[in-house]
């Protein structure tokens, strides 16, 4: 745990130097290493962005790179998931402790949604980091995945960034 506890340390003072590139790799990270949470990290920038007195449009490129970090990291995902298929993918993901059954029931709502379980997927804590292994596996459009997912993602990082940011706001200090 103590790893685990150092990384997020690094990424809370990493946000608090470098805000905008910071959540570019926060949402890069957490897509790829499944137990870093954005739900903590988006919303201490949106927090951190009102506490430096950036205005709500100084928040549109932070949550454009929160967007874009998730759709590269996703992506990687998908084409692993892709390329590999599910035997390998299994071995990869239960170093995560996530099971083939886990794995199965997000390949059913994926069926039963179709497409747009990628753009509510981006949106659904836990889903986030495992809708883009079906959407892989069962080959979905490339364009429409990126797509959906970018939306997705960019959907996301509004409402927790903004949460945090009019957290911010209503502590009423600034750096």
């Amino acid at each position: 745990m103590e790893l685990f506890d150092s990384f997020l340390i690094f990424i809370a003072d990493f946000l608090g130097q470098h805000l905008y590139e910071g959540i570019f790799f926060a949402a890069l990270i957490e897509t790829i290493i499944p137990p870093i949470p954005t739900l903590v990290v988006f919303p201490t920038a949106g927090f951190l962005a009102a506490q430096q007195g950036i205005s709500l449009s100084g928040l549109i490129p932070m949550i454009l790179l929160g967007g874009s970090g998730a759709t590269v990291g996703t992506s990687l995902i998908y084409f692993i998931a892709l390329k590999l298929g599910r035997t390998v993918l299994l071995r990869y993901l239960k170093n995560f402790k996530i099971s083939e059954k886990k794995l199965e029931r997000v390949e059913v709502w994926f069926e039963k949604y179709g497409d747009k379980a990628v753009l509510i997927g981006r949106i659904v804590p836990l889903m986030r980091e495992m809708i883009s292994v079906p959407a892989g596996l069962l080959k979905m459009k490339i364009p429409k995945f990126i797509l959906f997912t970018f939306v997705g993602s960019c959907i996301w990082s509004t409402i927790t960034i903004l949460a945090g940011y009019y957290f911010g706001e209503a502590m009423g200090l600034t750096v």
